[in-house]
């Protein structure tokens, strides 16, 4: 199957009759945070959420935009069809180590890709970082646009966004989400397939602010699957090279 072909049949898993994204029956995003939120597909079939920074820069998951693939952004139109829009090129932070995700490790799971032409579909958010002091209890908030039953692509594909808070000992290198309601031990509100790259928020005194992206999920009490734990690589470590290779390309990010 050609790469194109891949990308489509990636892109017609998202196109029928999406309910939820974000597993724990999450509301559709209508807010300045959601709009920023696109959606990535690659030739290997996999489908990722991204968060708009600028109007042709979007911040993602490293492991969403592994060598030896072709991405593209999905547009919809008034009628929700998808559009492909190009990307130009691709940055994975140098220090992202794939191993240490799949084994829910902290590393730098960020990376950058530059759009052919700006998008028409989203509207670019701020970027930051974790206001200190960073305890558990801490409220965050996550967008993406993947989907509410484990395995099954068609029921992604709307933003949706859900109100979680830290848990554990979050840090620089690593912050675990929860549903406040179940605290991670049933299911609950908390990142899915294809919500990894998408943007975790955090409300700050100019407004709701990018502080990290999500990594990885699990089931209630740390099983596989989703609905248990939302893993987030906070922006803390990583902001410095998202400005720098933005400004390299030519995209100098607002107030950097």
């Amino acid at each position: 199957m050609t790469s194109l072909l891949k990308i489509s049949a990636a892109i017609a898993l998202l196109s029928v009759s999406p309910a939820f994204a974000i597993v724990g029956g999450a509301p559709a995003a209508n807010d300045a945070a959601g709009r920023s939120v696109v959606t990535l597909v690659g030739s290997r079939g996999n489908f990722c959420s991204g968060a708009l920074i600028a109007p042709r820069l979007v911040l993602t998951a490293g492991h969403c935009v592994q060598p030896g693939a072709d991405y593209r952004i999905v547009e919809y139109d008034r009628d929700h069809k998808p559009q492909l829009k190009g990307v130009r090129r691709v940055a994975v932070h140098p220090a992202f180590n794939l191993q240490a995700i799949l084994a829910h490790r902290a590393t730098a799971d960020v990376a950058l890709l530059e759009l052919d032409a700006p998008t028409k579909a989203g509207q670019p958010a701020a970027l930051g970082m974790p206001q200190l002091p960073l305890n558990a209890g801490n409220a965050f908030a996550i967008a993406g646009i993947g989907v509410t039953i484990r395995g099954d692509g068609k029921s992604g594909g709307v933003v949706r966004t859900a109100s979680l808070i830290a848990t554990g000992r979050p840090g620089t290198l690593q912050i675990r989400l929860v549903d406040p309601t179940t605290q991670g031990t049933t299911s609950g509100l908390g990142a899915c397939t294809g919500d990894s790259g998408g943007p975790a928020f955090e409300q700050q005194p100019s407004g709701p602010m990018i502080i990290g992206v999500i990594s990885w999920s699990t089931g209630p009490n740390v099983t596989d699957g989703c609905g248990g734990l939302t893993g987030v690589t906070p922006l803390t470590l990583y902001r410095d090279w998202i400005v720098q290779t933005a400004r390299q390309w030519g995209m100098p990010l607002g107030g950097n």
